[in-house]
């Protein structure tokens, strides 16, 4: 291998994102060409993850070090959302058994193929927020990746969405009891343009329930949340404030 392959070889290996992958148009446009990366294969720098997707050879990969890379790279919108984001935001409270899960969505993007290999540290489960009319995400610096992130109050509201299928309803409450200081008009904003009638009830009810000062900036008159009955748990307790059925612990609880 020439003096000139080997520095662009050593070059490859020192960028990129810590666990995470190489894409194949970013490659080609920094001047890496199919046959140069077949030959850094066969000297066994790269290795192959899938069609198109290289990382380096003998590196355990990172779920977060894939996601960065495959944003920065390919200039994608691969976010961490639920309560993966709420993690990230300092809130937790949920012990993982086993790999962990990391949520994420795309939003209009169709989550990538390669999310599905079981090879990263954590488990990738896409969902869809296509309720969310207008999501609010950042992006933030975490370790050694930089990643796109959905907001507290956006993330909340996609646990709210995932119950009780990925949730319970008592567990999120917990959560939100730890949201003192979610932004007002951050809160107006999602719960104006989110389409889903039970996450604006439900997000209403527990930080009523949970007493938040942020509320009272809310101008909670505003918001539509719909005229009809909703039904959470049937052997429940009836909100009449907000028109739902929900479960009795969560009712009881104080």
């Amino acid at each position: 291998m020439s003096v000139l392959t080997t520095s662009k070889i050593n070059q490859l290996l020192q960028s990129g994102h810590k666990g995470g992958l190489f894409f194949s148009k970013w490659l080609n446009e920094q001047g890496y060409s199919p046959q140069l990366i077949s030959r850094y294969r066969s000297s066994n720098w790269l290795s192959a993850l899938a069609r198109g997707i290289v990382y380096r050879a003998g590196e355990e990969l990172f779920a977060f070090g894939a996601l960065s890379s495959y944003n920065q790279q390919l200039g994608k919108h691969l976010r961490i959302a639920a309560h993966s984001a709420l993690e990230l935001w300092g809130v937790n409270h949920y012990v993982p058994m086993g790999k962990p899960l990391l949520m994420v969505t795309c939003n209009k993007e169709a989550v990538p193929q390669w999310t599905r290999l079981n090879v990263f540290d954590r488990e990738f489960k896409p969902f869809s927020t296509d309720v969310f009319v207008s999501p609010q995400s950042t992006t933030i610096h975490f370790r050694d990746w930089q990643l796109l992130v959905s907001t507290p109050e956006q993330a909340f509201m996609e646990c709210l969405l995932l119950a009780p299928r990925h949730y319970n309803y008592l567990d999120l409450y917990y959560i939100m009891e730890q949201l003192t200081t979610l932004r007002p008009e951050m809160v107006q904003s999602l719960l104006h343009t989110t389409k889903n009638y039970r996450v604006k009830r439900l997000f209403l009810y527990m930080a009523e329930k949970a007493g938040h000062y942020w509320l009272d900036e809310v101008d909670v008159h505003s918001i539509d949340l719909g005229t009809h009955k909703l039904q959470l748990e049937k052997a429940g307790a009836y909100v009449s404030k907000y028109k739902m059925t929900i479960p009795r612990e969560l009712y009881e609880y104080v």
